[in-house]
């Protein structure tokens, strides 16, 4: 299979590349640098904005499949009014270019991406594809985005991964979540009651894989392991399996003053459950945190690193 990805040099995109090519597929990666690191030997680079039409979209053409994950990071900073038309703006231009692409001619299966805040916060309320969106920011965010998304139904098999909390050693959230355990300061966020809907790389990309690959998968797919956590147990189990303690909490109210809006989207979740991958014979790698974790960063019992 020929595959377009967006976003090829993010955390996610960096590893599925690297994963369709083990698996046998040709990976065509747009990128706006001309040589971006970290992408692996075999993939072509293909200059272009995936919000900006040109070229590309003639390579974009000639594939079997795109996998859409372009967006500017929701972490970083506050959400200023400009922040958030730059967060939304980079969602919404590209993926509608990308879907009416895809929508006239080429690839005949589009994986875009979603986030679960498109549920809001809903606190101990399990939560499957089927689940009514929030009306927070992130909520109407991500019902825009996957409808640009599904305007390439026309033609093709439309999926959008709502994807959880991604746990990497090599970047994202685990790093900075791991970073004040180390100096013995970590523990939960208040009383650490809210639901983290979590999923180990690994099978966020291999859930990507198999909805490129599976003809079944259509529409909304919760990218979650089976097993969400309130954020203490994360606290908890982050400790163990650093060999730090985790009883030092962070008040919210430090966070909302640090990040402003956002910290909502830090002190709020989902308890989001992925029904639908499971129903679909999707055979998890990392369905419990601890050995997700052990994997992850080491430690004793560590899990194989599933090959795909």
């Amino acid at each position: 299979m020929r595959v377009f990805v967006t976003g090829a040099t993010g955390l996610i995109g960096r590893n599925l590349c690297r994963t369709l090519l083990a698996a046998g597929h040709e990976v065509s990666a747009l990128s706006r640098s001309g040589a971006p690191r970290g992408l692996p030997g075999g993939v072509r680079i293909v200059p272009g904005d995936p919000a900006v039409a040109g070229t590309w979209l003639e390579v974009l053409a000639a594939c079997d499949a795109c996998v859409h994950l372009a967006g500017e990071p929701l972490a970083g900073g506050r959400w200023t009014a400009e922040r958030k038309r730059r967060i939304r703006d980079s969602r919404l231009l590209s993926t509608r270019l990308l879907a009416d692409a895809v929508g006239r001619r080429g690839p005949k299966v589009l994986v875009s991406g979603s986030a679960v805040g498109y549920y809001g916060p809903r606190g101990d309320e399990e939560l499957d594809e089927s689940s009514p969106p929030g009306n927070d920011f992130l909520a109407r965010l991500c019902q825009e985005w996957e409808a640009a998304a599904l305007s390439a139904a026309v033609r093709a098999r439309v999926v959008f991964l709502r994807t959880g909390l991604v746990l990497s050693a090599e970047g994202g959230a685990l790093p900075e979540l791991v970073r004040p355990f180390r100096f013995f300061v970590g523990g939960p966020i208040g009383r650490g009651a809210f639901y983290e809907s979590w999923i180990h790389v690994t099978d966020e990309v291999e859930l990507l894989r198999f909805a490129l690959e599976h003809e079944g998968v259509k529409g909304p797919l919760n990218a979650t392991a089976p097993n969400p956590v309130r954020n203490r147990e994360l606290a908890e189990t982050l400790g163990r399996v650093v060999g730090r303690p985790s009883a030092l909490s962070v008040p919210p109210f430090a966070l909302r003053l640090a990040l402003g809006e956002f910290s909502s989207v830090v002190t709020s979740g989902q308890r989001a459950l992925p029904r639908k991958a499971l129903a679909l014979g999707y055979p998890f790698h990392f369905a419990e945190l601890e050995p997700a974790l052990k994997d992850l960063l080491g430690g004793p019992g560590r899990a194989e690193r599933a090959s795909g």
